[in-house]
This record gives structure tokens, sequence and C-alpha cells, in this order.
């Protein structure tokens, strides 16, 4: 995107000069409070929407009227699953995307099953979206946009409503996109956790601008920017930084998951582990 703007037909400002651009096999963390211009930024990236003002480029190729079919190269995982359900079956569902690229009905159910496949819902296909639960349902959402083989995935709040089972598969398929496939990804999210764990670059949206943007070890551990974006630091960076503080010691360090965090506690407070009668 190259200082696109988007103004609603009431008048309201979605996204100002906006600046945003996505490296291939990369995942992009936007992070920013409601209201802010996250979701109206992911819904240029596939031309649900364009743009008042600016230029919006996909894989070299400038949006415009004339490309109406940029769906192919970025899918949309909507916040709303039952936004994206609306057939019969899940495998019906999944198949529509496909169908509609021009495959033939044997190559779609095809793409359809390793699509479910991909993020462990094969079992589902032959039951109704209607019935399934909120993680399910957002299983299936990610696999009809995977059945037509986009090279980008947009995915709005990609964990919200979820329990923590389903919230862990759908990081480890996001991940899996990136290692394994090759997607890039885009994700809009309140869950600073997941954005401290899963992703390669976070952009912090304020009022329709991204007013920063870095590594998820710059980003999160700089207290005042996420203050006044109204946001917070994630779980691990607050209780790295209340040990450190605690123990009167300088961040050295920039943890970013459990693990890590672990790590270094182990490395940096040896001190600790010793035993007291020593």
């Amino acid at each position: 995107m190259d200082c696109a703007s988007h103004i609603y037909p009431d008048g309201s400002l979605g996204i100002h000069e906006m600046c945003f651009r996505v490296l291939e096999k990369e995942i992009v963390a936007l992070c920013g409070p409601n209201g802010s211009g996250k979701s109206t930024l992911l819904e240029h990236l596939n031309g649900l929407l364009r743009p008042s003002s600016g230029n919006v480029t996909v894989m070299g190729k400038k949006l415009d009227l004339s490309h109406a079919d940029i769906w192919r190269d970025v899918g949309i995982v909507f916040q709303r699953s039952d936004d994206q359900l609306f057939a019969p079956t899940v495998l019906d569902d999944v198949m529509f995307g496909p169908i509609n690229m021009g495959m033939s009905i044997e190559q779609a159910r095809t793409e359809a099953m390793v699509a479910l496949k991909t993020v462990g819902a094969e079992k589902l296909s032959d039951k109704m979206p209607s019935y399934l639960s909120g993680g399910q349902k957002r299983l299936v959402c990610i696999a009809g946009v995977l059945a037509m083989k986009p090279r980008a995935i947009a995915m709005d709040e990609p964990t919200s409503d979820l329990d923590p089972l389903h919230a862990e598969m759908v990081e480890n398929i996001i991940l899996n996109l990136k290692n394994e496939h090759g997607l890039s990804i885009v994700i809009a999210t309140h869950d600073m956790d997941m954005a401290a764990r899963i992703s390669d670059r976070v952009c912090i949206v304020k009022n329709g601008s991204i007013i920063a943007e870095g590594k998820p070890s710059s980003i999160f551990y700089d207290k005042e920017l996420l203050e006044t974006s109204g946001l917070r630091q994630p779980k691990v960076v607050q209780i790295y930084e209340g040990i450190t503080k605690n123990m009167g010691i300088g961040l050295e360090k920039h943890p970013m998951n459990g693990d890590e965090l672990v790590k270094t506690i182990l490395s940096d407070f040896k001190v600790w582990c010793i035993p007291k009668h020593l």
C-alpha cells in the first residue's frame, strides 16, 4: 500500500495515507485498538475495499477496477466465521471457492479435502457448518481460503472468542502455512501474546495510520508506545520486566514467549538455581 486512504460513504476515515508492505513468507501482526483501521486495511489487500486515494499493489499488480480477481492471490478470513459459511455441508463450503475459480467438481473436492486435512478438520467434511463449534468453524473458514491456493492470507482476529485448545491450533496452523507452505500471513489482532509468539514483524495501527513497526522484541518492549496506542505489553514481557525491576537488573534480553523466558532466567539468573545450603 502506497499512501492509501479510504473514506467511508458516511464521511468517516478508515485509513489515512497508509503505507504498508508484506514480504514473502512473513507473518505480520497489525495491533491496535478497536476502530484503529486494522480491518479496513485487511479488506484493501484483496480488493473488498478500494482506496479513495493512493495505490494498492499486490504481487506486483496495481489494484484497480480491471483487477477484479485479486482474491486469487490474497485470501481473507473474517472475524465472524458465520459471515463466511453458508453451504449445506463443510465440504460444499470449502469447494465453493475452487469451483468459482474454474475447477471441476472432482478437482475442487480434492483441493477441499487437502485444505481440510491441512487444518486438521477433514473429519468435519460431512457436517453442517451451523452445528459446528466456534473453533471448528474457524478451521473450516481457513480451509475454505486455503483451497483456493492463495499466496497470502489476511486474518481478522483469528483467535478471538476461541477456547485455548482451538486458539493454539490456529496459531500452529498459521506458523505451518508460513513454514511449510511458504505463505505470507497478515493478522489483525488484539492478542498481544499471540503476536509476540508468532509474528516476524509488528505494525502498530492508530487513527488509520501505522505509527510504528518493527520486530516484536523491539515493539513490545516499548511500553510508552503501547500505552499511548491503547495496548498492553504481552504477559511474558510484563513478567520479565517485573523480574528485572525487582532484581535491580537491566533489560539485557527480550524474551517473547514462555520458552525464551525460561531460558533467559536460567542463563542470566543462575544464582536463583544455586541451593541455599551451598
